[in-house]
């Protein structure tokens, strides 16, 4: 089993930023992509950015240009540096890596931290 523990979150005013920080922890083999996901209240679950265990990235339409994501495959351990945040960023956001074993893929997520954009 794998855990992953997100931090970072917080209150921030409009054109701040942030760095959320996730790092897996358990039974790791190799962990392949990595992402964040973010859930507003009422909304569905979104992908903000992912990525790969060799570094390509994929970033949703709305956070381009003000967020960045990063990893450190020796610590488990992805990131995502927010920039001039905006309300609509509020959001739980969300880590989520998977690792192949074998034939079969394990998909995992952290608890969650909470993002607020507000004045």
């Amino acid at each position: 089993q794998v855990q992953l523990v997100e931090s970072g979150g917080g209150l921030v005013q409009p054109g701040g930023s942030l760095r959320l920080s996730c790092a897996a922890s358990g039974t790791i083999f190799t962990i392949n992509v990595m992402g964040w996901y973010r859930q507003a209240p009422g909304k569905q679950r979104e992908l903000v950015a992912t990525i790969a265990r060799g570094g390509s990235t994929n970033y949703a339409d709305s956070v381009k240009g003000r967020f960045t994501i990063s990893r450190d495959n020796a610590k488990n351990s992805v990131y995502l540096q927010m920039n001039n945040l905006k309300p609509e960023d509020t959001a739980v956001y969300y880590c989520n890596a998977d690792q192949r074993i074998f034939t079969v893929t394990y998909n995992y997520w952290g608890q969650g931290t909470q993002v607020t954009v507000s004045s």
